[in-house]
């Protein structure tokens, strides 16, 4: 039987999550439920994005994404189902999609499943759960709504870049304390050349020497590397870089390529 993921911003304190996951075992016993998170601050759809563009790409193929940040009723916005280089995507169309896609999807519909009334302001176990179980179980987007050309844009906070240098801004924190910038690899491929390095950031801390793991460098010692997401992050190696360091989401961070 097929396999649907959750990521939501239901926390685990309250009853909400495990209504969502009795819904989707009452429609489809035989489903693989499979929590990406549940801990996304609420209605942060940038970390949400982060984190499911991420991770979506390691399940099989025809995955069932269901997405359920920022997702109460408001009749102003559209649920969704999709389909991208072969996972089905499942949420509110409020600008989670273009963040979590470089490409346009495929297929998109509008999901047209009527709503029971007692479940009007929380879609997830009623709309969201129907049209997840109905993908998992091999069925058709077309056979759960009307197919949509767009969706909601949502612009990505990019680096700004020069010939020698990069400006980039803290997009992430994990559960390690390591820092994520949205610098990606590419980027610093790109404009480095070959070419030594100085990464500036608060506190007129420094970093000139990238490394390939967290363990390349003292206990306790600060570092920067690519991750598994390849955006470039600040790390203590078995220490808390965010708390010790002073970097939260959105600091600012610089680096600059000098020329041999």
């Amino acid at each position: 039987m097929g396999i649907i993921t959750l990521t939501t911003d239901l926390g685990h304190k309250d009853f909400y999550q495990a209504a969502l996951k009795g819904s989707l075992l009452s429609l489809l016993p035989a489903v693989r439920i499979v929590d990406i998170s549940h801990d996304i601050t609420p209605f942060d759809l940038q970390q949400a994005a982060f984190i499911i563009k991420n991770s979506y790409h390691y399940f099989p193929k025809k995955t069932v994404h269901l997405i359920g940040v920022d997702s109460v009723y408001n009749k102003e916005t559209r649920y969704l189902a999709m389909k991208y280089k072969g996972y089905y995507f499942i949420g509110a169309d409020n600008g989670i999609f273009s963040l979590i896609f470089d490409d346009h999807p495929e297929e998109i519909v509008e999901i047209s499943i009527i709503q029971d009334l007692k479940f009007l302001h929380f879609p997830l176990t009623d709309i969201f759960a129907k049209a997840a179980c109905h993908l998992a179980k091999g069925g058709k987007l077309i056979e759960i709504g009307e197919p949509v050309d767009s969706l909601v844009e949502r612009k990505i906070l990019e680096p700004i870049v020069d010939e020698d240098s990069i400006r980039g801004r803290v997009i992430y924190i994990d559960s390690f304390q390591n820092v994520i910038t949205n610098i990606h690899k590419e980027v610093f491929t790109r404009v480095q050349r070959d070419r030594p390095f100085v990464l500036y950031f608060k506190r007129n801390e420094t970093i000139s020497h990238l490394s390939w793991h967290y363990n390349e460098v003292p206990e306790g010692e600060k570092l920067c590397l690519f991750g598994i997401s390849n955006y470039l992050e600040i790390a203590i190696n078995k220490g808390n870089a965010s708390g010790l360091l002073g970097l939260k989401a959105d600091e600012v961070v610089r680096i600059e390529f000098l020329n041999k």
